[in-house]
């Protein structure tokens, strides 16, 4: 029996040798086919060639290494914490690990958390007049009660209230029923769709003296830019006016008339206007004695109306591109010179000047050539083509009175207009108002509620 079971030992042996022998061989043979593979991939390496977008690896260079570049220290700064208006403490009583009582006290590490309080509900105020009886005279006396500064006229809402239906409704262009059920849900106020409406009515009368004074401003500002735009009162046709100035003191005006004549800028910035004013091409600004900036966005636009019109015409396409490189040319050296002199501005704007005449007389007289009628707009507005390049201050383009507009442009088209006088007057009033604020960088919401208020006082009779 130990025999057989020797010869069994002695033959699994020989077949795990043999085993054995096999990888061997088969591991001898996979290393040189492994070598041959790379062999073969660094020969085809070496001929490929790596895609032009592909940069080619370069030797770091030798020595010290260069200092990295460090960000500005206006860009290099965490989000601001705000001022904390209450504090939460957490801390431990005892050890949660042995449960014995923890002593001494240190900030480990703090989180923000910025949260809204509950709506406040509105405060009703009831306001007692006492009377009190005069021995001297005989007769009951009692104040006079004035409430300026805390409601409009004899209404019975406040100032605040009323100057947050002006905010949602002018500056974040809510409905009229949306706003009535803001009132009610955050703050339990029951309003009809007519007192808001009514309500807006009386800020806008309130606030009318602010919009003479913004209109005096606009008349002495050094530089005011013009546009109109198309208005609906009463299912009629008409145009809102704007007049805009920028700077600390930004001025946004806007008025509604029917009439799209000349008549209306020129009784709006009155006939001894001698500031820059900046506007498209339209005719009824010509009125205006003082200098004026025509917007080259406009005129660009039409060049390249005229450019995809005409494509096939090599004349047209070059006469566009010379008319083009005046306003490129004029562009590059005002960004080349941070303060020109006087004379150097003077004599750019001259060289500018001639070359626009120069391409305003090459097609002016040409009544069959399809640049004759910018080429005519170049000659008839030569002197107002290049006054950002005289004057400090003047834009080349009216793209500020245009953003100006935008927001009543897309009211007008959800809401198709105003239903009245009334409506036109007070919108515009109060959108004036609260686009001025905004533009000097002011709380609009703020600002009404300190315009709306005046000390109370309680006044003898």
């Amino acid at each position: 029996m130990s025999g057989k079971r020797e010869a069994e030992y002695q033959a699994e042996n020989a077949a795990l040798r043999r085993e054995n022998e096999e990888l061997r061989a088969e591991n001898r043979r996979l290393r040189e086919e492994l070598e041959t593979v790379l062999e073969r991939v660094q020969e085809l390496e070496r001929q490929r060639k790596p895609p032009a977008f592909v940069k080619p690896n370069r030797r770091k260079p030798e020595g010290e290494k260069r200092a990295r570049k460090k960000r500005a220290a206006q860009y290099n700064t965490s989000r601001k914490r705000s001022q904390p208006t209450r504090r939460e403490r957490h801390a431990l009583a005892e050890c949660p690990e042995c449960h014995y009582t923890l002593s001494g006290e240190s900030v480990d590490y703090t989180r923000e958390v910025i949260e809204l309080p509950p709506p406040q509900a509105v405060e009703v105020i009831e306001h007692q007049v006492i009377k009190r009886w005069c021995p001297c005279c005989g007769a009951w006396r009692s104040p006079q009660l004035d409430l300026s500064g805390k409601v409009i006229g004899q209404g019975r809402i406040g100032v605040r209230i009323a100057a947050l239906i002006v905010y949602l409704r002018t500056t974040l262009r809510l409905p009229v029923r949306q706003i009535k059920a803001y009132l009610k849900t955050l703050h339990q106020l029951e309003l009809s769709v007519g007192e808001i409406v009514a309500l807006t009515h009386k800020v806008g009368q309130e606030l009318q003296p602010q919009m003479e004074a913004l209109l005096s401003a606009v008349r002495a500002s050094p530089v005011v830019h013009a546009d109109e735009t198309g208005w609906r009162e009463a299912g009629q046709n008409g145009y809102i006016w704007t007049c805009v100035t920028e700077g600390a003191q930004a001025i946004r005006y806007f008025v509604y008339h029917q009439s799209r004549s000349q008549r209306i800028p020129q009784g709006l910035l009155g006939l001894h206007f001698q500031g820059h004013l900046v506007t498209d091409f339209y005719a009824a600004y010509n009125v205006i004695r003082g200098p004026h900036q025509r917007c080259w966005v406009h005129l660009l636009r039409d060049l390249h109306k005229l450019k995809e019109a005409y494509a096939e015409q090599p004349e047209v396409l070059t006469w566009a591109q010379a008319v083009r490189q005046l306003y490129d040319d004029a562009q590059t050296w005002l960004s080349h010179q941070s303060a020109p002199p006087e004379t150097e501005r003077q004599k750019q704007y001259t060289a500018l000047l001639n070359r626009a005449i120069a391409l305003g007389q090459q097609y002016a007289r040409d009544s069959a050539h399809p640049c004759k009628a910018l080429a005519k707009r170049l000659l008839r507005h030569q002197d107002e083509l290049f006054q950002f390049v005289l004057q400090p201050g003047v834009p080349a383009d009216n793209n500020l009175a245009e953003r100006a507009l935008r927001p009543l442009v897309i009211a007008r088209k959800i809401s198709g207009g105003s239903r009245s006088a009334q409506g036109s007057t007070t919108r515009l009033t109060l959108f004036s108002l609260l686009s001025t604020w905004a533009a000097r960088d002011l709380n609009p919401f703020f600002q009404c509620v300190t315009s709306l208020q005046t000390p109370p006082a309680l006044v003898p009779p």
